[in-house]
């Protein structure tokens, strides 16, 4: 009789500890499904949040370049009371390519989206050059003449240098450098949002930030 009293005792002690075992293990398995889901949202949210707009990243980028060929001219002779003095005359004139891009900050750039009016605001900033470089490969010499009493310096050559990257500049913006680095941002930008948002159901309007 003893030993069935010991008997049943064991077995509902076996049963008990089952029970718990099987109860911690569905507890075990609930929490590490919502500590998975939790993980799962937040990773995922990040990923959209890229996928989605992923220009924040990009900084400044060149949407348009120009191309200009430019003549400088260097004319030095030594004056007595504002006169020539002869055989103290040198002259070069010469011409070099110059590369000039302009376009805007990405990260600069601001939006929100308006539901109601189904609209895009972008706010994007003026476009600016942000490159101006001589290309020293295309060097060309039309016009060559140093007296021996007046040679051309190395100051002279390079502040030559840079007024002709600043005339380049100055004739890339007045030829549409600048509206066109704009117009093409706007382009790239476009690409981006309609990747987010439905064409055909919103609408893309930019304005200056």
């Amino acid at each position: 009789m003893l030993n069935e009293k010991k008997e049943v005792g064991l077995l509902k002690t076996l049963i008990t500890n089952k029970i718990a075992g099987i109860i911690f293990g569905v507890v075990l398995v609930i929490v590490l499904g919502i500590i998975a889901v939790i993980g799962f949202r937040n990773h995922f949210s990040v990923k959209t949040s890229t996928t989605k707009i992923g220009f924040e990243d990009i900084g400044e980028l060149a949407t348009q370049s120009a191309y200009c060929k430019e003549i400088g001219v260097i004319d030095d002779a030594k004056k007595f009371f504002k006169v020539n003095i002869p055989f103290t005359q040198s002259k070069y004139i010469f011409s070099y390519d110059v590369e000039i891009t302009a376009g805007i900050n990405f990260s600069e750039v601001d939006w929100e989206v308006k539901e109601k009016q189904k609209e895009v605001i972008v706010r994007i900033p003026e476009a600016k050059v942000l490159n101006n470089e001589i290309k020293h490969d295309s060097f060309e010499i039309y016009h060559e003449s140093e007296s021996l009493f007046n040679q051309i310096t190395l100051e002279e050559n390079n502040q030559a240098a840079v007024d002709l990257q600043a005339k380049a500049e100055e004739d890339a913006i007045n030829n549409g450098l600048l509206e066109k680095a704009r117009t093409n941002a706007e382009t790239i930008l476009t690409g981006f949002f309609e990747k987010a948002y439905d064409p055909e159901e919103y609408k893309i309007i930019f304005e200056n930030n």
